[in-house]
C-alpha cells in the first residue's frame, strides 16, 4: 500500500519539517494554493508530487499545475482540487463530476480545517 503525504494552503510557505513528515512517504499530495514555483521544488525533492492550483495560485503554479486531477491509485479513483467542498455541502457542480467520474476518493483544500467525511450517497471518502 502506497504511503502518501497530504497538504494544501502552503500560500509559499515551505516548512523544514517536511522533509521529516514525508520522509516515508511514495507520493505527496498538494491540494493547492501552493503559493509559488518554490514549494513544488521542495516537495519534489522528497517524493514524487501531485499538485492542483488553487486560489491563490497564479502565473508558474497555475500554468504548471491544473485545478483539477483526476487520476487512479492502486485501483482507487482519485479526485483532487482545492475548492470542492463536502458532503452535503459540494462546491457546484462537483457532486455530479464526482458522480460522472467514478470517484472513490475526493481530496480537497482551501478550508484549513482536516474533515475526513465519508459520503454514504456516493461511496466515496
Amino acid at each position: 500500500m502506497k504511503r502518501i503525504g497530504l497538504l494544501s494552503d502552503t500560500h509559499s510557505c515551505i516548512d523544514v519539517r517536511y522533509a521529516e513528515y514525508f520522509a516515508d512517504c511514495d507520493e505527496i499530495w498538494h491540494a493547492g494554493d501552493v503559493g509559488d514555483m518554490s514549494v513544488i521544488a521542495a516537495l519534489e525533492q522528497i517524493a514524487p508530487l501531485r499538485a492542483v492550483s488553487g486560489n491563490i495560485d497564479h502565473g508558474e503554479v497555475k500554468r504548471h499545475c491544473r485545478e483539477v486531477e483526476i487520476f487512479e491509485t492502486e485501483g482507487v479513483k482519485v479526485l483532487m482540487t482545492h475548492i470542492g467542498g463536502y458532503p452535503g455541502k459540494y462546491s457546484p457542480g462537483m457532486k455530479r463530476l464526482l458522480k460522472e467520474q467514478g470517484v472513490r476518493l475526493f481530496i480537497s483544500g482551501h478550508s484549513h480545517i482536516l474533515k475526513v467525511i465519508y459520503d454514504t450517497e456516493l461511496q466515496l471518502l
